[in-house]
């Protein structure tokens, strides 16, 4: 997304909303003053916050301010309860505090090298349930068979029924090489999964020429996540393609839960030449709105492959390919994640992430809740899904790849068809080319 779920990554820290935007200021000096700390939240609240619930009462938030200013705080982990408890407040699970560890981390997995079990989940809003998004390929989740839309419902024989976010993570947490089970139901069965923890490397790309008995050649990319490494990635692998010459590329954004915004706009101009990228909009009705900048990698025919596991930053480049009519949408129904969370710095080196915006695809359609529809709906077959291995991706064995394939080779016939030699149609400017 995301049928209103909170998306995160369930690793050893806590990563952002795939919709996330950083804005720290590394000249603040570090301050020991915890009432500064809470101010400094409350003040990031009263000026950006984005209410999508239509809970927060701007005037009850002004009375809580001289209420919390009044109270005695003796250290800053009195100032942090104080800060989780006003934020409880919101009624937004989005909104979150980070404190100075979870901060660091933060901001170290963004750049692309995570520690944990490479599982993302969100908090169901009506239910409370843990849900899970995607597991990140090649990880402990992914191998173990973990899937979107499993509900987690026990850690270590624990239930979790009613836990928040922070304390599922703190659960899942630990040492590389320890151990968690993780009881989870899907399809209305309880199952035990275990997970051995440890340290995740993302290459975010994969790419390769897919050589098809008709002739054509097709460029395969899959994008696992939109980090910081992503957009350098993503511009490597489609110049990489483009020398090969590929009739079409099949752009794989399954199971790719998000994360960063900007890397998500930067992807999108390497495939769209003009137009609207995503617009967003603020509590004040402020609408940015991001375009292509003529600077488009490939002009290459396009198929992009989407599930319910594509979530925000993966729905921002669906959505935008497709209402540019600059490709074709295969596959299921995306998450429908679509606000927009920007993280904050404070003065003592914890942070905060806030809800600031939602944003829209290019033909004005909120994402949130809705989620990205494909063009041409396919399933992964019963038995293909069941036996799929990271290497049958994108290959004849992955069956919603094969429409996606088939849609590029109906177009190569078209084309071939078109550039034919044609003695009774006097076609001699293709004859004096050979």
């Amino acid at each position: 997304m995301l049928k209103r779920f909170l998306k995160i990554f369930l690793l050893i820290s806590i990563l952002p909303s795939p919709s996330f935007s950083f804005q720290t200021n590394s000249s603040t000096l570090i301050s020991n003053n915890p009432k500064e700390i809470i101010d400094q939240v409350w003040q990031i609240i009263y000026r950006d916050f984005l209410d999508y619930s239509g809970k927060y009462k701007q005037d009850d938030w002004i009375k809580l301010r001289k209420e919390i200013l009044s109270t005695k705080y003796f250290d800053n982990d009195d100032a942090y309860i104080a800060i989780k408890s006003m934020l409880a407040e919101l009624n937004d699970p989005y909104t979150r505090f980070l404190d100075p560890k979870e901060f660091n981390e933060m901001k170290i997995d963004t750049t692309g090298e995570l520690m944990g079990v490479g599982i993302q989940i969100s908090l169901d809003e009506v239910t409370n349930q843990i849900i899970v998004v995607s597991p990140i390929e090649g990880t402990p989740a992914f191998l173990a068979g973990i899937k979107p839309k499993d509900i987690i419902v026990s850690i270590d024989g624990k239930p979790i029924e009613g836990f928040t976010i922070d304390s599922t993570v703190k659960l899942i947490r630990g040492k590389k090489g320890t151990k968690v089970d993780l009881g989870i139901i899907r399809d209305d069965e309880l199952l035990k999964v275990s997970l051995i923890r440890d340290r995740i490397k993302l290459n975010v790309v994969d790419s390769r020429i897919n050589n098809t008995v008709s002739g054509a050649k097709i460029g395969y990319i899959r994008l696992k996540q939109f980090n910081a490494k992503s957009p350098k990635e993503m511009s490597l692998s489609i110049n990489k393609l483009e020398k090969q010459k590929p009739f079409g590329y099949v752009l794989d954004l399954r199971s790719n839960p998000g994360g960063l915004l900007e890397a998500s706009i930067e992807i999108a101009r390497q495939w769209i030449n003009t137009g609207i990228i995503v617009s967003t909009k603020t509590k004040d009705g402020i609408t940015d709105i991001r375009k292509a900048k003529s600077r488009a990698l490939t002009k290459r025919p396009v198929i992009v492959l989407i599930d319910e596991g594509s979530a925000s930053a993966s729905e921002i480049l669906s959505a935008a390919i497709k209402d540019n009519k600059r490709g074709v949408l295969v596959g299921k129904k995306t998450f429908g994640k679509g606000l927009v969370q920007s993280v904050r710095s404070l003065s003592d080196g914890s942070g905060l992430t806030v809800t600031v915006a939602k944003y829209l695809t290019p033909s004005g359609k909120d994402i949130n809740k809705n989620g990205i529809e494909p063009d041409i709906r396919a399933e992964l077959v019963l038995n293909d899904k069941n036996k799929l291995t990271n290497s049958d991706l994108g290959t004849l064995k992955d069956s919603q790849y094969v429409v996606a394939e088939n849609i590029l080779l109906r177009k190569f016939r078209v084309d071939v068809s078109k550039n034919s030699y044609n003695p009774l149609k006097s076609n001699l400017g293709y004859a004096l080319k050979k």
